[in-house]
């Protein structure tokens, strides 16, 4: 079966080597593609401009589709909100319940962020009352860290999920992964 590059090559009447040369790409990142590996940011927008078609025609259907279970296990980190670490629970259940591998690395990074986040959290809560006993402070400071780390829980779902809409990935991804 023939990739979409491949089939926008052949229909140019282009050779590996002329579609590296226009694109600005290797040989072997265009044999990669062909291949069936998916084009993603700068290869992906060097491939559109030689094409002169919008980014996301070049990704296979079934790839923008398979991340809907990455995109469900992002947004039941809003849990964490309601229930004590269910940010981390519900996502790795969804996680290790995914055969497939994207969005089985996906959620694994998913869950890494919310294991950071509510340890934050629990420490925050923790180190507050002493914190606001030594500065003799007579308002609750326990309050501050909470609402700040329920905003980044919240910024992160956001970004994470246009990222996933756009992308198809994550905003950043850790460089350790707990999982």
């Amino acid at each position: 079966m023939k990739s979409i590059v491949q089939h926008l090559r052949e229909e140019k009447y282009l050779t590996q080597t002329e579609l590296a040369e226009k694109s600005g790409l290797s040989l072997r990142t265009i044999q990669r593609i062909e291949a069936g590996n998916i084009p993603k940011g700068f290869t992906l927008k060097a491939l559109a401009n030689v094409f002169k078609t919008e980014p996301e025609k070049l990704i296979p259907f079934k790839e923008i589709t398979k991340l809907n279970r990455a995109k469900l296990i992002n947004f039941s980190s809003l849990f964490g909100l309601v229930i004590p670490f269910g940010g981390v629970i519900f996502p790795l259940i969804l996680t290790y319940k995914t055969n497939d591998p994207k969005n089985k690395e996906l959620g694994k990074s998913i869950v890494s962020v919310q294991i950071l986040i509510s340890v934050a959290l629990a420490v925050s809560q923790i180190v507050s009352p002493f914190i606001q006993k030594a500065l003799t402070l007579h308002f609750p400071l326990f309050i501050f860290p909470l609402l700040l780390i329920i905003c980044l829980k919240l910024l992160v779902v956001i970004v994470n999920g246009i990222s996933l809409n756009n992308k198809n990935d994550l905003h950043k991804n850790l460089k350790i992964n707990y999982l």
